[in-house]
């Protein structure tokens, strides 16, 4: 069955709502991550907050720009005492990113809003640099 505007709308608020706790979930972790084993790895959480930042701001637009409200609701935080399960928890959350973004492209193609797609397109290539940067961290 084929996905209305409207329908496309309500997915791109429950993904505007999982950017806006990632950045939550991001500084909390980037605060509080200790040893200098993950020194460089907080400089990345830092940068990947303003860009989840960056990725809300746009959903926030083009929900909008196709006679939406964007949503202020906030998706689950997910916390942890220990540095290595942070850093699944942020992957759990790129991979979960990067499944979501593969199916929002391919609606919005289906609806023809080659622009959204676009932009879409530009938020999953930085959700999976997110996931290899914390891959990578995690040894894996």
């Amino acid at each position: 069955m084929a996905i209305t505007i409207k329908q496309l709308v309500k997915l791109l608020n429950h993904d505007l709502e999982l950017e806006y706790s990632a950045a939550i979930q991001y500084i909390n972790h980037a605060a509080v991550m200790t040893g200098a084993a993950y020194g460089n790895i907080i400089k990345e959480l830092k940068i990947h907050t303003n860009e989840e930042i960056q990725h809300a701001m746009i959903l926030a637009d083009q929900i909008d720009f196709f006679k939406g409200k964007p949503s202020v609701v906030v998706g689950e935080i997910r916390t942890s005492e220990d540095n290595q399960e942070m850093l699944r928890q942020d992957l759990e959350g790129e991979q979960d990113a990067i499944s979501r973004y593969k199916v929002r492209i391919e609606q919005a193609e289906e609806l023809k809003e080659f622009a959204l797609a676009q932009q879409l397109r530009s938020i999953l290539a930085n959700e999976q640099e997110h996931a290899m940067d914390l891959k990578q961290a995690l040894g894996e």
